[in-house]
């Protein structure tokens, strides 16, 4: 990088971390995921002993912002970029730059369409949606109206996540029958999308969430409706764990965030010595029940319980 010294030693072929810049943008400063998957990339980051600079959007969800955060983090000397995008095909320009600047770019969360990424660090979400419908069919004996609630088609999470569980009940559960709620990640239009397919349906046995905000979003509504009805989400977000320790919500196909986080910039640090890193690194997910959860949590860096407090 011009104006730095380089991290690579010519002599030796080894890297020097203290000399490295790594840049981590997100799509969102104020969501306690993205802290939690922050807190993985600045243990990581400590732990390696480059320096981070992270950034989120001017506001959540703003991908032309996001975008210039990009630009400002390549022409600030950045080594590598781990990046999770507002927008799959809003930041493949961003990712092109970053290329032509010989700037390693691991893409995290959800993967961006384009330009040439070092590595994607994720949830295998399509795997992870097989384990929710897995568990979804075995509570319900096989058999049964199921209520899905998707996020948005666009992206490629929310693809995977609706996918994995429709292929699953079609395969392997001709007994489940999948009512769906098509959303833009937005808890509101499940709620009422929620309310519309039971009043049609007062037959559901159970309500399948594609994140956990609309698991959370989902509670009240089965609490009116008066039933009992199997209530199953995805992330793991810790409003929605509170609800799991309150007897509300039966289980979560829970990710590991701060792993995400942590392995995200870990493997930023080795694109920008110039190691080969894995193309597709999945970073797995886990079936929390009643029964697991506090080890769940305990397993978990402080900042979750503390979260889940603030949600009791």
């Amino acid at each position: 990088m011009e104006g730095t010294d380089s991290p690579t030693s010519a002599a030796s072929g080894s890297c020097d971390p203290k000399k490295l810049v790594i840049g981590y943008v997100n799509p969102s400063v104020t969501n306690q995921g993205w802290i939690i998957i922050g807190q993985g990339a600045t243990d990581a980051a400590k732990d390696r002993g480059v320096k981070l600079r992270s950034f989120g959007p001017p506001k959540d969800g703003d991908a032309a912002g996001q975008v210039t955060v990009v630009q400002d983090v390549i022409a600030g000397g950045a080594n590598a970029i781990a990046l999770a995008p507002v927008d799959s095909s809003a930041l493949v320009p961003a990712v092109k730059e970053a290329n032509t600047a010989g700037v390693p770019v691991v893409n995290l969360d959800s993967q961006i369409n384009g330009g040439n990424l070092a590595s994607f660090v994720a949830t295998d979400n399509y795997a992870a949606a097989q384990q929710q419908a897995e568990a979804v069919a075995e509570h319900i004996g096989g058999n049964g109206k199921v209520i899905l609630i998707n996020g948005s088609q666009a992206y490629s999470t929310g693809r995977d996540r609706r996918n994995g569980f429709v292929d699953t009940m079609k395969k392997k559960y001709p007994g489940v029958t999948v009512l769906e709620v098509q959303t833009e990640w937005d808890a509101q239009a499940a709620q009422k999308g929620l309310e519309d397919l039971l009043a049609a349906n007062p037959d559901v046995v159970a309500v399948a969430n594609a994140w956990d905000g609309s698991t959370v979003a989902a509670v009240p509504v089965l609490k009116s409706h008066g039933k009992r009805i199997f209530l199953i989400g995805f992330d793991g977000a810790p409003d929605a764990i509170a609800l799991m320790e309150q007897g509300k919500v039966d289980a979560i196909v829970a990710q590991q965030l701060y792993k995400m986080g942590y392995t995200a910039i870990d493997t930023a640090v080795k694109a920008a010595c110039g190691e080969t890193v894995e193309k597709r690194i999945d970073t797995g997910s886990v079936l929390l029940t009643p029964d697991n959860v506090a080890k769940f949590i305990d397993d978990n860096p402080p900042i979750l319980r503390e979260f889940i407090k603030k949600a009791s």
